[in-house]
């Protein structure tokens, strides 16, 4: 099924496309549409929860008056939850491909439960082969991450009353930023006119909800993998307040010269980023 979503000027970051965490407002805006034209929109207000979140990037995003184009499939489907293929298009050009799994939700108590039969039984007879994305190196964190705090925004939260799944990817971002403005990684220094980043690819799994409050939530951010053009990142959220971890993240950025090939990453930069190495 074919969808459409409009884009917002607000969309856009300092390099002047589409930020990279924007894309899964846009997977969510298309879901929100592909369950109003099935007519199990009622999802929506009882309860649906996102479990993970992958998406690849292949194409920058800019403003645009006319909405992007997004195909949307059922891939997979068990009695706990659905797996939606995504392809997102601009003026036909490929821009993105995304998986998300969903679960139902109960929102009274604030857990995850089956799908409901009839959103099944629609979802079932939708059901076809998609390839699966590849996988993306993890590593699990050690005194070695990039430690930073987030402390919620009451605007974070959604329906469900708590973080939004779109928003946590904002969260990861932020970690980010801190992990590339230590002295010893240089990744912001190496954003000269010669040189740049830009994401691949950025995968999440929800774990536990992020609720709102005063204390902060804490970010850990480290390398996973440093390849010839590119780094591996792996991220998670903790509650150090219920010492259990919500969310995690892999993300690979890609170096690249100013017109967007990629490049192998200096010495300096390896020597910066060694220091972060999780394995």
């Amino acid at each position: 099924m074919r969808v459409e979503v409009p884009l917002r000027w607000g969309d856009l970051d300092a390099q002047g496309h589409v930020n990279n965490a924007r894309y899964i407002d846009y997977l969510q805006d298309a879901r929100a549409d592909f369950l109003y034209e099935l007519h199990i929109e009622d999802l929506l207000r009882e309860g649906f929860a996102v479990v993970s979140n992958q998406i690849e990037y292949r194409a920058p995003v800019f403003f645009s008056q006319e909405p992007l184009q997004v195909e949307i499939v059922v891939c997979g489907l068990d009695s706990d939850s659905v797996t939606l293929a995504y392809e997102l298009y601009q003026a036909d050009r490929l821009v993105a491909v995304a998986r998300t799994i969903v679960s139902g939700y109960d929102v009274p108590i604030r857990t995850r439960r089956p799908l409901p039969d009839e959103a099944h039984t629609v979802f079932a007879s939708l059901l076809q082969e998609a390839a699966p994305l590849r996988d993306v190196v993890w590593a699990d964190m050690n005194e070695r991450a990039k430690v930073s705090l987030m402390k919620v925004r009451w605007s974070d939260l959604d329906a469900y009353r708590h973080v939004n799944n779109a928003l946590i990817f904002d969260y990861f971002q932020e970690g980010r930023i801190t992990f590339t403005a230590a002295p010893l990684v240089g990744m912001s220094d190496a954003a000269t006119p010669d040189y740049m980043w830009f994401l691949a690819r950025q995968d999440a799994w929800y774990l536990s909800p992020i609720h709102f409050r005063k204390e902060p939530y804490i970010i850990r951010t480290g390398i996973a993998h440093m390849g010839r053009t590119s780094v591996t990142f792996s991220a998670q959220v903790d509650d150090p307040t219920a010492d259990i971890t919500c969310a995690r993240a892999s993300a690979v950025a890609v170096f690249a010269d100013i017109s967007g090939h990629p490049t192998p990453l200096t010495e300096e930069l390896r020597t910066g980023l060694a220091t972060y190495l999780l394995t």
